[in-house]
């Protein structure tokens, strides 16, 4: 039984990491194996007796992982003594059938594309649970105004529907690049030694054919031995899905400060905790979320810096996906179980919200003042003039007694033009929010759960 690591229930959280631990690897070689003994029979290249006998030793619960691991030094990868095993455990008569036509690397990147698709397919469920949380956020505050913020500072107001709505956007499309993955692009492996299947003397292609079907993959046109733009597209679907994650994650922790405490965490007792202050209680799942999310970019420069393959078989670069893949699916699966416990945990606070659009003194408000003077001046006053006269104002408020709208009202060209009534609706938050109810309607509707 495995040892559960120091930083596992951190950072290998979630049911993806399972599906894509040793025991796993080691099973999707397997079936790579029993569905090559039985699209060997189907195409009479090897006896159905045969095929039978292979395909009842494949379990990888009776193979000693650890003894794998030692013996793959000895040819460079832990497919050659699998096959070995595997052989010594068939009946003599059909021993001699195993591994037909293949190469070590067909085992491997086959059992990479199985393993890929079994950890897209869990992590897909919680992305869809993600998607759902959110569409519902955006539906229900809708109308909850909260400050707009650009570079850290407060901008024109939003609402926090118009938030959640373009969160689910980047889920949408993580989901969209997983379902175009799974259909597409996870393709058997099979070439023999230099992707020409000579040792099965014209079967090739038939066998081929049979394989990806036994294995629900797509065939390929050609053997992918050194063109391995799937190996890209998959290692950049997982970073965008985690680049959305990442996002999500930085902005409810960003909201959860102190200062701010526009969404908080109201998670199981003890959770969210320090080891030190009491009083804390941090957006926890958030932060789990951002830091196996920014595992990401590294992993995905590494598959992507591995993908020159010399010639028909590559020495190194190959071997170089293993680990970066497996911790890129492990990483992409614990980021978004997280970011689904902190979604489930999120409260939210329209009051601090509107609380806060108040700490500007109605500034974050000046663009649709200069707006309105520009329209009530009927073209007299262009947008740069608009512009700085508000700010201008913005500059004096602090020290004028009746703050932002006595400002403006003051100014001898926007008094002209604008009463100090139509000044004060104009500096109200919810009279400027443009079409943000539109574009949540429009992100619900292209949302639509993905089936």
């Amino acid at each position: 039984m495995s040892e559960t690591g120091l930083f596992d229930g951190v950072l290998a959280a979630g049911p993806v990491a399972e599906l894509v631990g040793d025991r796993a690897w080691v099973q999707a070689m397997l079936d790579f194996e029993g569905a090559l003994a039985r699209a060997c029979a189907e195409a009479g290249v090897i006896p159905e007796r045969a095929a039978e006998a292979i395909e009842r030793c494949c379990r990888a619960e009776e193979f000693d992982i650890g003894a794998l691991g030692a013996d793959a030094v000895g040819i460079g990868n832990p497919a050659g003594p699998l096959v070995r095993r595997l052989t010594a455990r068939v009946d003599p008569e059909a021993a001699g059938y195993v591994h037909v036509g293949a190469t070590s690397q067909d085992v491997i990147d086959t059992a990479a594309m199985l393993v890929t698709g079994r950890a897209l397919a869990a992590l897909r469920v919680d992305l869809q649970d993600c998607a759902a949380l959110l569409a519902r956020l955006a539906e229900e505050h809708a109308g909850t105004v909260m400050p707009g913020r650009s570079l850290l500072q407060q901008a024109p107001p939003v609402t926090f529907g118009l938030t959640a709505a373009g969160w689910l956007g980047g889920l949408a499309a993580a989901l969209d690049g997983i379902d175009r993955l799974r259909a597409q692009r996870l393709a058997v492996q099979f070439g023999g030694a230099v992707g020409t299947l000579a040792s099965l003397r014209g079967n090739g292609i038939q066998v081929l054919g049979s394989l990806a079907r036994i294995l629900d993959l797509a065939e390929p046109v050609l053997p992918w031995h050194t063109e391995r733009s799937r190996i890209a597209e998959t290692a950049g679907v997982l970073g965008q899905a985690c680049g959305a994650v990442a996002k999500i994650a930085r902005d409810i922790t960003l909201l959860a400060q102190t200062e701010l405490a526009e969404v908080s965490e109201q998670g199981p007792p003890g959770s969210g905790g320090s080891s030190t202050m009491p009083h804390k209680r941090n957006p926890v799942a958030a932060v789990l979320a951002a830091a196996a999310a920014a595992q990401a970019p590294g992993l995905v420069a590494t598959l992507l810096g591995a993908a020159a393959h010399e010639h028909q078989r590559a020495a190194g670069s190959w071997h170089a996906e293993w680990r970066p893949l497996t911790e890129l699916l492990r990483s992409t699966g614990s980021a978004v179980h997280w970011l689904r416990i902190s979604l489930e945990r999120l409260e939210v606070r329209p009051h601090r919200m509107r609380g806060n659009l108040d700490l500007t003194g109605g500034q974050l408000l000046a663009e649709h003042v200069a707006i309105e003077l520009m329209a009530a001046s009927h073209g007299e006053i262009g947008r740069q003039e608009a512009s700085d006269r508000v700010a201008a104002c913005c500059g004096r408020a602090e020290s004028t007694a009746g703050g932002l709208a006595d400002a403006l009202a003051a100014d001898p060209v926007i008094g002209e033009f604008l009463s100090r009534d139509r000044i004060a609706a104009h500096l109200a938050p919810a009279t400027y929010l443009g079409s943000a109810e539109a574009f949540i309607d429009r992100a619900l509707t292209h949302w639509q759960p993905r089936s």
